[in-house]
């Protein structure tokens, strides 16, 4: 039996993955989509530890790899 896969992704772990997906590649957090602020606050959130990973080098394929386990969780 496979474990009930959420088929819809909660809009709040959307944001945090799409501003992860900004921060680890370099771009500016000027570039939030979002005006909701607890929508932008997960942007940022995202934003804030793709930045820090893509400080540790964690670009590349170790910054994808990273970022499938956080969608996998």
């Amino acid at each position: 039996q496979h474990p009930m896969r959420r088929l819809k992704r909660d809009p709040l772990e959307r944001a945090f993955l799409r501003g992860y997906q900004n921060g680890i590649t370099g771009k500016s957090r000027d570039l939030c989509p979002f005006t909701h602020p607890t929508t932008r606050q997960s942007w940022l959130n995202g934003w804030r530890e793709g930045r820090g990973d893509n400080w540790d080098g964690l670009t590349g394929t170790a910054g994808l790899q990273r970022l499938n386990q956080l969608q996998h969780v």
